[in-house]
C-alpha cells in the first residue's frame, strides 16, 4: 500500500494535541529556568554541585549498563542456547524482577540487613545495610536487567542458524563463533534494550535516594520539594535533559546502519543446544544467586515485617490507596490506549512529517525523565492555567503523554499486521476512511489494545516521581505510601502496601513472559 502524505484531519486533532502536550511544558521549563537574573544564572549554571551531579550521574548509568550487560548475557544465553534445566525456572528468574519497582526492592534490600534487619532475626547475620554508589548500583543492577535479559534472549532464539554454521566450516572454535558472529548479531538487541536501562537509570529518583546517591534526579526532588528552589531545580532539570538526549543520540547513532537479514530460507532452523556438562554447576549458582538476591530476599523481608506490628492507621489506609492507585491506573491505560490509536495509526498506514513528528512527540514523553517532566508541567501549569495544578486532570494528563509510548507499540503491530487490503475493500463498498478504521479494524486490534492498556494500568500502578510532584493533596496510592513509610523507617507498615504492589506487578510480568514465551514466525 502506499502511504498517504496527510493523515485524515480527525487523526491530526490527538497528532497536534500530544505534540504541543509534550513540548509547550519543556519549553516552559526553558524559560522559567532562563528567568532569573544574569548573575544568578551564572551563579547556577557554574556551580561545582552540578559537575559533581554530572559525575555521579554518568558513572551510575555506565556502570548499571556494565553490570546489567554481565547478567543479562550469560541468563540469555542458558536459556535459550543451552541445555541448562529447568529452562521455565530460569526465565522466571530473569523476567519476574520486573514485577518489583526499584524502590520496592530498595526498600526489602533496606528492612533486610544491618542490625535488627530480616536477616538479623531470622539468621542471625546483621550484613552491612546498602547504601550510596554501590547500593545504588546493586539494587539498579538487580532490577533493571530483565530489559536487557528480554530483549537477548528474543534476539538469541531467533538468530540465522547459517550464521554460525558458515564460521564453524570456516575452522571457528566456539568461542570464536561466539565472539565474531554471536556478539556482532546481538547489537541492536544490546542497545535497544541498553537504551531502556539508561533512561530508567537517569530518571531513577527514589533508589538514590534511598540509598543517598546524590544524582541529578535526586537533587531535582529536593530541590524543589525541600529547599523551594525552583530556577535551580529548573536547571537540574535541563541538564538532565540534556544527558538524556545524548543518549537517545548515542543510540540512534550506534543503530545506524545496522541490517541483520537472515540468510537462510524463511523456514525456522533451531539451533542445537549446547551441553553445558561441568559447567551446568557454575550456571546453577549463577540463577540461584540472582533468584535469591532479587526475589528471595525482598519476598521472605516483605513477608517478615508483615508478621510484625503494623500501624493500624497504615491497615486502615490500604483499602484506600489500592482503590486511589486502581482507579487512577483504569483511567490512565483509557485515555493512553484512546490516544495511542490514531498515533499508532499515523505511524503505521502515513508516512512523512506527521508520522515522524507524532512518534517523536510520544517518545520524548516517555524518554523525559519523570521528574523533568514533571516539573515541566508545574511551571507551565502555574504560569499559564493555575487552576490546574495539583488536580487529578493534571495527574492524568501526566500519566498519558508519559506512558502513550508503552501502548503505541502493541497497538502499532496490530496495524502492521491488519492487512490495509481489508481497509481497501471496505472503502470500494463505500465506507469513508474512518467507518473503515472503526468497523474493519479496530475490531482485529482487540489483543493490542489489551495488551497495550495492561503495560499502561501497571506502569501507572508503579509509578512514583509524577505523583508525588503532581498529585492532588489526599491522592495516597501503593507506591506514593511506600515511599512515605521507608523514608520514615517504618518498614512493618510499609509491607503490606509492597506486597499490594508486588502482586499487581507479578500480571504485568507474566503478560510480558506469555508474550515472550509465544511462538514467532520469522521473517
Amino acid at each position: 500500500m502506499n502511504l498517504m502524505r496527510r493523515p485524515p484531519t480527525p487523526l491530526l486533532i490527538p497528532a497536534v494535541l500530544t505534540i504541543l502536550g509534550v513540548g509547550l511544558p519543556l519549553i516552559y521549563l526553558v524559560v522559567r529556568a532562563l528567568g532569573a537574573d544574569p548573575a544568578t544564572l551564572g551563579e547556577i549554571v557554574f556551580r561545582a554541585r552540578n559537575l559533581e551531579l554530572a559525575l555521579n550521574t554518568v558513572l551510575l548509568t555506565a556502570s548499571v549498563l556494565g553490570t546489567t550487560t554481565a547478567l543479562a548475557l550469560p541468563l540469555a544465553f542458558l536459556t535459550a542456547r543451552t541445555d541448562f534445566r529447568p529452562r521455565g525456572l530460569l526465565l522466571l528468574t530473569g523476567v519476574l524482577p520486573l514485577a518489583l519497582p526499584g524502590y520496592v526492592g530498595a526498600y526489602a534490600l533496606i528492612a533486610a540487613t544491618g542490625p535488627g534487619g530480616a536477616l538479623d532475626r531470622l539468621l542471625g547475620l546483621p550484613f552491612p545495610t546498602p547504601n550510596g554508589f554501590a547500593g545504588a548500583l546493586g539494587v539498579l543492577t538487580l532490577f533493571t536487567f530483565p530489559y536487557l535479559f528480554l530483549n537477548l534472549h528474543a534476539a538469541l532464539r531467533l538468530q540465522d542458524p547459517a550464521l554460525e554454521e558458515a564460521a564453524r566450516l570456516l575452522g571457528r572454535t566456539p568461542w570464536q563463533t561466539f565472539r565474531e558472529v554471536t556478539l556482532p548479531y546481538l547489537r541492536p538487541a544490546w542497545l535497544s534494550g541498553s537504551l531502556l536501562v539508561a533512561l530508567h537509570v537517569l530518571g531513577e529518583f527514589s533508589v538514590v535516594s534511598l540509598m543517598r546517591y546524590p544524582t541529578f534526579s535526586a537533587a531535582i526532588y529536593q530541590q524543589y520539594t525541600a529547599a523551594y528552589d525552583r530556577v535551580y531545580s529548573a536547571w537540574l532539570a535541563l541538564l538532565l535533559l540534556l544527558l538524556t538526549a545524548l543518549t537517545l543520540w548515542a543510540e540512534a547513532r550506534l543503530m545506524r546502519g545496522l541490517s541483520l537479514s537472515r540468510v537462510s530460507p524463511s523456514t525456522a532452523r533451531v539451533l542445537p543446544r549446547v551441553r553445558l556438562g561441568a559447567w551446568k554447576w557454575p550456571a546453577a549458582a549463577l540463577t540461584t544467586g540472582v533468584a535469591v538476591a532479587a526475589l528471595v530476599i525482598p519476598l521472605v523481608t516483605i513477608l517478615h515485617w508483615l508478621r510484625m506490628e503494623v500501624s493500624p492507621y497504615a491497615l486502615a489506609d490500604l483499602k484506600d490507596a489500592a482503590v486511589t492507585a486502581i482507579t487512577a491506573g483504569a483511567a490512565a491505560s483509557v485515555t493512553t490506549t484512546l490516544l495511542a490509536v490514531p498515533l499508532a495509526y499515523i505511524g503505521s498506514r502515513h508516512g512523512g512529517r506527521w508520522a515522524q513528528l507524532t512518534e517523536r512527540a510520544a517518545y520524548l514523553g516517555y524518554a523525559t525523565p519523570p521528574l523533568a517532566f514533571a516539573l515541566a508541567l508545574v511551571f507551565f501549569t502555574l504560569g499559564a492555567v493555575p487552576g490546574l495544578y495539583q488536580t487529578f486532570a493534571l495527574l492524568l494528563l501526566a500519566y498519558t503523554l508519559h506512558f502513550v509510548a508503552e501502548a503505541i507499540g502493541p497497538i502499532r503491530s496490530g496495524f502492521q499486521t491488519a492487512t490495509p487490503r481489508l481497509e481497501e475493500a471496505a472503502r470500494t463498498l463505500g465506507l469513508s476512511p474512518m467507518g473503515a478504521l472503526r468497523r474493519v479494524t479496530l475490531p482485529l486490534l482487540r489483543p493490542g489494545l489489551i495488551t497495550g492498556a495492561a503495560f499502561v494500568f501497571l506502569s501507572v500502578l508503579k509509578e512514583l516521581p509524577l505523583t508525588l510532584l503532581l498529585a492532588p493533596p489526599g491522592f495516597d496510592t501503593l507506591a506514593r505510601n511506600i515511599w512515605t513509610y521507608t523514608e520514615e523507617a517504618q518498614y512493618a507498615s510499609a509491607a503490606p502496601y509492597a506486597l499490594a504492589l508486588i502482586a499487581a506487578g507479578t500480571a504485568l510480568t507474566l503478560l510480558v513472559l506469555r508474550r515472550e514465551t509465544t511462538p514467532e514466525t520469522p521473517q
